[in-house]
């Protein structure tokens, strides 16, 4: 008798539906709270600084999925947002 913990490796059924070309396209949705968040957790990172707070590879990621994360925010917000983490870059790049 097979344990019922135990994944059948001769199954015969198939995940042909993660195939299926007529699928609907799974859509993420940020939660706009959550995304707000770590913003502002980032630029606070920032502002504490004198001096850049974090290495070049972390620099590089937040200049990468800053912009992309204030998708999730309305437009003036994100805008805004945006234009206080680059300001703060250029205070401590300088």
């Amino acid at each position: 008798m097979a344990r019922s913990d135990q994944l059948d490796m001769f199954r015969t059924e198939t995940q042909a539906e993660l195939f299926d070309e007529n699928a609907p396209p799974v859509l993420y949705r940020g939660d706009p709270d959550r995304v707000r968040a770590r913003l502002h957790k980032i630029l606070a990172e920032a502002r504490a600084a004198q001096t850049m707070p974090w290495d070049r590879n972390k620099v590089r990621l937040y200049q990468t999925i800053f912009p992309q994360m204030i998708n999730w925010l309305p437009d003036d917000e994100a805008a805004q947002l945006l234009l206080e983490f680059e300001a703060e870059l250029a205070r401590l790049a300088a």
